[in-house]
């Protein structure tokens, strides 16, 4: 390895938190020792269950029919025998048909659910990224959900996901951290409920309290700075007051911890959402992933649940809001430091709204298969943003990795006016401010570099944009510019062909968006 890639590794690594190091060391050396021994998880572990409640949740997409299954807008038909280790899509894709979301989808029967679960169990044997961690969380969720809304007590299955509970204690993903070992623990408190295994629930309760505690910034932002992330989150808190609620086996201050966290998500993504309900594609967020902000505001209505009305501060996201136009910014950090695995080189991004349509987007996400894709998605040219000397403002690298990374320097706010400096570009010598003004009938967005050098500033359009509205609406001093084309992300493994304007500056560059 050559010294600019372990300056880099090194650049990446310092972040992490010991545990991490720590936990990261311990299952690597604990995989060997087992391989070497001929380790192998028990299947099947003896079990009791109890008789769960729960009122409807979400349903979800339809991902399954006969035996056609698709997930992330990949479709694939097995002929006769499920692969639960099916290569052919990539490793997400088999994530999403072990996770079993689609036992909640509409129109699935008992039987048709029964079968997948017994095909699955049958074939664990054989299985590879079906037994990590993740995906167990998640499937045991599903599993749970449907066995309790079809009344289904079969012992050969509460076997299994006991066993598979097992496995999951043993693996707890305390080397990732962030939204993975959350999942861990939503699934834990599941899992202690079906089984009522006192275990479970302790780890369950200091997995949530300790890290919904961190992770939940003051103005209810999830910490990892995604919007789609924080959905799938919030969806996963308001599933557990939905348990805890209907379910009183446990009688302690959990509820009403759930509840408090629930009302300060809820606040700040009816804060961040335009008026659609829709969401900004900031980070690793895109369309037909997460549960809808109006579905999560409605399952958070059926439950009695407040909302806490937010202000966006902490996450470093702004929204303005004229009668023509509403406008979401990033004038903050990229992510937490010790995951930032989701985090994008996006420093003083922005997108823009008008008339309720979209204007000016973020590029997207359509993959997390390592490769140009997945960097063009994460590097600062995929925003709407400056590039200086063709470089990323944030070092992203590895498809989920963060080497040297941008700060704020300075920040000024007012009701009308935003103005950000940031240091990406401080190897070379460079700090880029960027100032907001809004009207009620334009924004005018001015950049300055403190040199002259060479620098890009990007403005991605939606598909639905054309070169003569671009034209119309956008006045530039100081650049000259080319309309180009790039491919938008609609979703996983779905783009549509939009324009981008590429501005070459060196100083100083002003832009008039006119509505």
């Amino acid at each position: 390895m050559n010294a600019n890639k372990l300056l880099r590794l090194f650049h990446t690594i310092k972040y992490l938190k010991c545990r991490q190091f720590n936990y990261r060391i311990f299952y690597i050396l604990r995989k060997r020792l087992r391989s070497i021994s001929g380790y192998r998880y028990t299947l099947s572990i003896p079990s009791t269950t109890s008789s769960l409640r729960l009122q409807s949740s979400l349903s979800s997409a339809v991902s399954c029919k006969g035996e056609t299954f698709t997930f992330l807008n990949l479709s694939h038909s097995f002929d006769g025998a499920i692969d639960w280790n099916c290569p052919e899509h990539g490793k997400l894709w088999i994530y999403n048909l072990t996770y079993f979301d689609f036992l909640q989808q509409e129109g699935l029967s008992r039987e048709e659910g029964l079968l997948l679960i017994h095909d699955f169990m049958a074939h664990m044997a054989s299985m590879k990224d079906a037994l990590e961690p993740f995906p167990v969380s998640l499937r045991s969720i599903n599993w749970i959900k449907f066995l309790t809304c079809h009344n289904i007590k079969e012992q050969s299955i509460d076997d299994s996901l006991y066993a598979q509970y097992s496995i999951l204690l043993d693996n707890l993903e305390c080397h990732l951290l962030g939204n993975h070992l959350l999942e861990n623990g939503f699934s834990l408190l599941f899992g202690s409920y079906y089984f009522q295994d006192e275990r479970l629930y302790n780890k369950a309760k200091d997995i949530l309290k300790s890290e919904l505690e961190e992770q939940i910034l003051d103005d209810g932002a999830h910490f990892e700075l995604s919007p789609m992330y924080h959905q799938i989150m919030l969806f996963r808190v308001l599933d557990c007051i939905n348990l805890l609620q209907n379910n009183l086996w446990k009688q302690d201050a959990l509820l009403i911890f759930l509840a408090e966290k629930a009302a300060k998500m809820l606040g700040w993504l009816q804060t961040i959402s335009y008026r659609d309900g829709t969401i900004p594609h900031f980070n690793d967020s895109t369309n037909g992933i997460a549960p809808t902000t109006g579905q999560l505001n409605d399952y958070a209505k059926s439950l009695n649940l407040s909302i806490k009305n937010s202000k966006l501060s902490a996450c470093g996201y702004r929204k303005i809001v004229r009668e023509g136009y509403e406008c979401v910014i990033d004038v903050g950090r990229i992510g937490p430091d010790y995951i930032p695995g989701h985090a994008h080189a996006d420093t003083l991004n922005f997108e823009l709204r008008i008339a309720g349509k979209p204007f000016v987007v973020d590029a997207g996400l359509s993959t997390y298969e390592i490769g140009k894709r997945r960097d063009f998605e994460r590097g600062t040219a995929a925003h709407n943003t400056v590039v200086v000397n063709g470089q990323n403002s944030s070092d992203v690298w590895g498809g989920f990795r963060v080497a040297e990374r941008a700060g704020i320097l300075a920040l000024e706010e007012g009701d009308d006016r935003i103005k950000a400096t940031h240091n990406g570009y401080k190897k070379l010598g460079i700090s880029h401010t960027r100032t907001f003004e809004f009207y009620e009938n334009k924004i005018l967005i001015s950049d300055q570099l403190n040199k002259n050098v060479e620098a890009k500033a990007y403005l991605h359009f939606h598909p639905n944009v054309s070169e003569e509205t671009i034209k119309k609406h956008i006045l530039l001093e100081g650049g000259e510019f080319e309309i180009k084309t790039y491919e938008y992300a609609e979703g996983f493994n779905k783009q549509a062909t939009a324009k981008c304007l590429e501005i070459d500056f060196q100083k100083i560059l002003k832009i008039e968006i006119t509505l």
